[in-house]
């Protein structure tokens, strides 16, 4: 049975097209995942469907009666609510009835014969619905999810606008997946989710009998949970059955024989074309000249797509720094509470260390207090001679409407627009989005961003949190790449093992030291 069918659907902002004539159809059960470069309309597709966005053309229908559940990567919380009353919102529905059946028990002393009878018909009704819905365990139920998404131990009395990014993400994702909906739509669900809880997740995907389309660039994850794969790539979409692995290899067997092809068409057309040019003015030759110039003029002509340009980071290093890197002395970290027992790390020049750990015990918290950006609780966090700091954050500052050209020029005023174009095309941005403001980029697109900051500045340390989150494939693997033959010394929060295990000296788990109960 089809869930969601979408025809003949165009979209674009300005005069950048994102999808063309594009069509798409959901059956239940199907797990999907949508795939492709930063940029190529994931976002925006699920926007679209959802009814955030309309497109230019196409229709857009839902079957009868089907719930979506949609974790955006930008959605925000309610100011003022608990944990435990934004996850306990999954159940309004339900508590609504509940109002019902009161309203219902309240009037019964005052009505009619007939009145009771069908009120009481309504009462039994109700009873039935709340209890195949679980209501009367739901208190059990949000203590589960919140349990397994590490959302118990921050305690559900806690207002979520003190949350952290990863924080704000699961409980989000712990409503959705106590609404229970019949397609779940997961923009990036693993960002700032560390591997105890994307293992959670993955066993919980695995087991989901509903429908679900996920846009991750997590490969195992998306390897272990989805069955169909959507391509989105130069305003198609192609449908590939299998996981990540099975559409890559089919992929590039699918550009291999269109390579192919294009080459030998490139060939009989230049031959086709040599002949007419040398025998139309020939009477004896002429018919046959007119009759490859027909064959020329219904050919079929095959069109390679353009190539998107691959990103290409290369740190500038500063001069050599002082041996010690950082000390921390009794240093305790937190807002009004602290976050860690008293901290004496030390690191030396040369050293790569991953800070690991689960959200919220403080690895961000840490990285601003060792910068200054945060003033410690207690102790002292001290810096070491000759140092070029950069640092790379989670996310971009809210409310920012400049240009990619007047983000990078504000850093770098020296430098003219050749080279400011430049510099950004080479972390994979294309003139389109170069002239766009950083805003209505996506979030991969937004990174890129930020590291042609970071790498356009000398540097001899680096400290980034979460620089893989929204990044595609090949930016993830050039920036693997480029940390590994960076010569400085980098500091580096990242839940991805894949990632980190290949770049750094060192381990650093920070559950170890902190005063969060785990």
């Amino acid at each position: 049975m089809s869930i969601l069918n979408v025809e003949h659907l165009s979209h674009g902002f300005g005069d950048r097209a994102i999808f063309q004539d594009v069509s798409f159809r959901l059956l239940k059960g199907e797990h999907i995942g949508l795939v492709g470069a930063n940029g190529e309309g994931k976002s925006t597709f699920l926007n679209i469907v959802t009814g955030k966005l309309m497109p230019d053309e196409g229709k857009v229908e839902w079957a009868k009666n089907v719930r979506a559940g949609y974790l955006d990567q930008h959605a925000v919380l309610q100011k003022g609510m608990t944990i435990g009353e934004t996850l306990r919102q999954a159940f309004q529905p339900l508590f609504q009835m509940e109002q019902r059946m009161n309203e219902i028990c309240d009037g019964m002393g005052e009505a009619s014969p007939e009145e009771l009878e069908a009120m009481m018909e309504e009462l039994g009704t109700i009873q039935e619905l709340l209890t195949a819905h679980d209501f009367y365990i739901i208190d059990a139920k949000v203590e589960e999810v919140a349990r397994a998404l590490g959302l118990l131990e921050l305690g559900l009395d806690q207002d979520v606008t003190e949350l952290s990014g990863g924080q704000r993400t699961k409980v989000l994702l712990g409503k959705l997946l106590l609404e229970k909906p019949d397609i779940l739509l997961l923009d990036e669900p693993t960002n700032y989710l560390d591997q105890q809880h994307i293992a959670w997740l993955t066993r919980y995907l695995q087991e989901y009998e509903n429908a679900f389309i996920l846009i991750s660039h997590d490969i195992p994850f998306l390897n272990s949970v989805v069955n169909l794969i959507y391509h989105m790539e130069n305003q198609k979409l192609d449908r590939y059955v299998g996981n990540y692995d099975k559409f890559l290899e089919v992929y590039e067997v699918k550009k291999a024989q269109l390579e192919a092809a294009y080459r030998r068409q490139q060939q009989e057309i230049t031959q086709l074309k040599d002949f007419v040019a040398r025998n139309k003015a020939r009477v004896a030759t002429r018919n046959m000249a007119m009759s490859r110039q027909k064959k020329l003029d219904k050919m079929e002509v095959i069109e390679l797509a353009a190539e998107r340009p691959k990103p290409q980071f290369l740190f500038k290093e500063a001069r050599t720094s002082g041996k010690m890197v950082f000390l921390t002395r009794d240093l305790v970290i937190g807002y009004e509470e602290p976050l860690s027992k008293p901290l004496n790390l030390e690191m030396e020049r040369g050293q790569k260390i991953a800070l690991t750990g689960a959200n919220g015990i403080g690895k961000t918290t840490l990285l601003k207090s060792i910068l200054g950006l945060v003033k410690p609780l207690s102790g002292y966090a001290q810096l070491g001679d000759y140092l070029y700091l950069g640092y790379f954050e989670q996310e971009m500052a809210p409310g920012n409407t400049r240009t990619c050209i007047e983000e990078i020029w504000e850093e770098f005023p020296s430098l003219t627009q050749y080279e400011v174009r430049s510099a950004l095309a080479k972390c994979g941005l294309t003139t389109k989005h170069i002239e766009s403001q950083v805003r209505v980029l996506s979030g991969g697109e937004q990174a890129k961003v930020r590291l042609c900051k970071l790498i356009n500045r000398e540097t001899n340390l680096l400290l980034l949190d979460e620089p893989t989150n929204h990044l595609d494939a090949d930016a993830k693997a050039e920036l693997k790449r480029a940390l590994r033959e960076y010569r400085g010394s980098i500091l580096l929060i990242c839940h991805e093992p894949d990632f980190y295990e290949d770049i750094v000296t060192e381990v650093w788990d920070c559950s170890r030291w902190t005063t969060k109960i785990l």
